[in-house]
């Protein structure tokens, strides 16, 4: 069983990492961004709260999102098995809030991994970005670096691609610099338990995969 948390500015790769993480060490993959865009697909009145914070690059409100979090570690998966958090705890308040729902739990958090990428390296990627449509797949590509073998369909599944209307410059440059005010400060707060490693993302996936498995294997 393992307790994550995994930290990076957006478009720093925290996704692709969380795949591969998944999948090897068969841990729940709590994806706030997920759990909030299901809630906007369904129309449910979270989600549409959510909807006018996200549309505009801003960090949706505490309030909202732990409640939804909560509820979510409370299934048996990760009661089970643990869970990797990814887009959760995005300010000092809402680490505060896990901190309390964990110690009313006798549970801790294993390891905190920070994703360090510099900001106009995740412009170049959020721009680049394409997302496949297929719920069951969500494979990540990028026109750069990554891109499918046929323009605006996924080499896995065959679905169509499509560009998040967020990843966009403007948008992009709004969530980094709330990213830098109001997430940042979580690598001191994890700092003072000793449990944060910082590992910088590398040009190839493969050998940023590396760097964090070398962290896990210590665990």
């Amino acid at each position: 069983m393992m307790r994550l948390i995994i930290l990076g500015a957006p478009g720093s790769g925290k996704g692709s990492q969380c795949k591969w993480i998944t999948k090897d060490y068969d841990v729940p993959h709590i994806s706030t961004g997920d759990i909030l865009r299901k809630n906007i697909a369904d129309g449910t009145e979270l989600g549409m709260k959510a909807k006018e914070y996200m549309d505009k690059g801003e960090l949706v409100p505490d309030e909202l999102v732990i409640d939804i979090l909560k509820a979510r570690l409370d299934e048996e998966d990760c009661q089970e098995k643990g869970f990797l958090l990814d887009g959760f705890p995005r300010t000092v308040a809402q680490a505060e809030a896990l901190d309390s729902y964990l110690q009313e739990r006798d549970m801790e958090i294993d390891k905190v991994i920070n994703l360090d990428v510099p900001d106009e390296e995740i412009m170049s990627r959020a721009i680049n970005r394409r997302t496949c449509e297929n719920p069951n797949c969500k494979e990540i590509y990028n026109l750069r670096d990554n891109p499918p073998r046929v323009e605006g369909i996924c080499d896995k599944c065959g679905s169509k691609l499509f560009q998040r209307p967020d990843d966009n410059e403007e948008t992009v440059t709004n969530r980094l610099n709330v990213y830098h005010k109001q997430t940042e400060p979580l690598i001191e707060y994890y700092s003072k338990t000793g449990k944060v490693s910082t590992v910088v993302g590398q040009e190839l996936l493969e050998d940023t995969i590396a760097l964090v498995k070398g962290v896990l294997e210590n665990l």
